[in-house]
């Protein structure tokens, strides 16, 4: 099968809210303080956030994707920012692009987020 930008976006947006959940149930076993957790990450500017820490982590054909799902034609909400949300955008891209194709490297990523993610607090 043939992925496409949105697919990526779409499986990449999975792909997070997983990781982030995995995270948070090591932290807390409320379910309210979970779901305050999860928020704080699950959130477009916190994933523009995010792609800004990885980028230089991203190999050429990554940023690509990356730079393709930034323009990726999506509907937003008229309170959100175009502008973070287009980078979110793109990186779930970059998230659902490695999921489908190289799960090793998806991992390496996430691994780097990890070890990071504090600092963007």
């Amino acid at each position: 099968m043939e992925y496409n930008l949105k697919h990526f976006a779409y499986i990449g947006d999975v792909v997070w809210e997983l990781f982030i959940r995995e995270l948070v149930i090591k932290k807390t076993a409320s379910q309210s303080k979970m779901h305050k957790l999860s928020i704080k990450y699950v959130c477009a500017s916190k994933q523009a956030d995010i792609l800004n820490l990885i980028t230089d982590f991203l190999d050429d054909s990554e940023k690509e994707i990356q730079k393709r799902g930034r323009n990726l034609k999506i509907t937003i909400n008229k309170k959100n920012n175009p502008q973070i949300h287009s980078l979110a955008t793109s990186f779930e891209v970059v998230l659902g692009y490695l999921y489908l194709t190289d799960k090793n490297r998806l991992s390496e990523i996430l691994e780097i987020i990890k070890k990071n993610l504090d600092e963007l607090n």
